[in-house]
């Protein structure tokens, strides 16, 4: 098993364990090779969701230019959904888990087919 099959195990576990969700792991292998080389480092491969900044930047590079999204108030909303799914207290959150949860928050399996 390759370095990434591991990362994607860690990440349905995640899914499973901290956010309730039953992976799709078809779903799930495609977000995480959407995310390129970031999931290997350490810092990159997590979101810092205390940091407006950061959020600033998922809505803009992952739901406005990856996903197809108008920009509006309530993609910061399915964010702070995905975030508060994830548990605010858990200090690493993948950034390939905070992205499948946003594909599903909004429906956008299809960008994936």
């Amino acid at each position: 098993m390759g370095k990434r099959d591991e990362l994607i195990e860690k990440y349905a576990e995640d899914l499973k364990s901290k956010c309730g969700v039953d992976p799709d792991m078809d779903l799930l292998t495609k977000v995480t090779i959407g995310c390129g080389p970031a999931i290997y480092n350490d810092d990159a491969s997590t979101v810092a969701s205390s940091q407006p900044g950061e959020l600033e930047t998922v809505k803009a590079n992952f739901l406005v230019k990856k996903l197809g999204l108008a920009d509006g108030p309530e993609l910061m909303e399915g964010i702070n959904s995905v975030i508060e799914t994830y548990g605010k207290s858990e200090r690493h959150k993948y950034r390939a888990v905070v992205y499948y949860l946003l594909t599903k928050h909004f429906g956008k399996e299809s960008v994936y087919g």
